[in-house]
């Protein structure tokens, strides 16, 4: 695998990095095929129970690489547009990876979140951000209109007119701006960021894995769905859920009130 990202499996908890730290860890082709094989794998690995992915070097991402914009424009249209859509379709692949990956995604954001590295910050099902974190969509500076799920998830995160805002304007928003906005699910000191980050990754590798999984897809249907067909499939997943080891242990560990210990299963 490419420098470019790397990814370590420790208690559960697979740690991936993305890292090209002198350039904010700035999109490349190595991290887009890294980004993708890294969350298949993720999702298949029934070893790996949380994901946590974050960036190297006191930055998350910087978005695409613009340095290479401007170099695609040597080419030829046709070209240039076939290479285009075909890494925005890998890296639009990964978003949904994340989405529907059956077990608990956390995004530790430090420094710029900016292009790209929002929506794929915000793709997390938790976002922890630092004290140092930015957030800023940054795309109409360069000419260009919004991907990586931006116009899908944002709108439904922090409203219509925010989303416009942040299109439009391309300001910089902190960390505790962007939690006042629900972009992120928390802000953590600086000098407790890892340790936070840390801690919560082996509490949530440590729980009902089967269960989260089920409740991360229940409320992804939320959106779409009807309340009587929402009801549906509450009452599947639970039902599900209850023939699992781990809702035999919970029960067990409550009667014998101690906590519970999960193996995912």
């Amino acid at each position: 695998m490419s420098p470019h990202i790397t990814m370590e499996i420790e208690g559960g908890v697979a740690s991936i990095v993305l890292n090209r730290p002198e350039a904010r860890n700035a999109l490349s082709e190595e991290m887009r095929a890294g980004l993708a094989e890294f969350m298949e794998q993720c999702e298949m690995d029934d070893a790996i129970r949380c994901v946590v992915l974050r960036g190297a070097g006191g930055h998350f991402m910087g978005g695409g690489d613009v340095k290479g914009f401007k170099e695609q424009k040597n080419m030829a249209p046709a070209k240039r547009k076939a290479g285009v859509v075909r890494g925005l379709h890998s890296l639009h692949y990964t978003i949904c990876r994340m989405r529907k990956m059956p077990k608990p995604v956390i995004c530790a954001v430090e420094g710029a979140a900016a292009g790209f590295g929002v929506p794929l910050a915000t793709a997390g099902d938790l976002t922890i951000a630092a004290e140092s974190a930015f957030f800023t969509l940054a795309y109409a500076r360069i000419g260009l209109s919004p991907d990586g799920s931006s116009t899908y998830f944002l709108p439904r995160m922090i409203g219509l007119k925010r989303t416009f805002e942040m299109l439009y304007l391309s300001d910089r928003y902190t960390a505790v701006e962007a939690k006042e906005m629900d972009l992120v699910t928390r802000v953590v000191p600086n000098d407790e960021f890892d340790h936070h980050v840390s801690e919560l990754a082996a509490k949530l590798a440590n729980g009902p894995t089967y269960a989260f999984g089920r409740g991360k897809a229940l409320l992804n249907a939320s959106f779409e769905n009807s309340m009587e067909s929402q009801l549906e499939l509450e009452a599947y997943a639970i039902t599900d859920c209850m023939m699992t080891e781990d809702h035999t242990e919970g029960i067990t560990a409550f009667l014998e009130k101690r906590a519970p210990i999960f193996k995912g299963k």
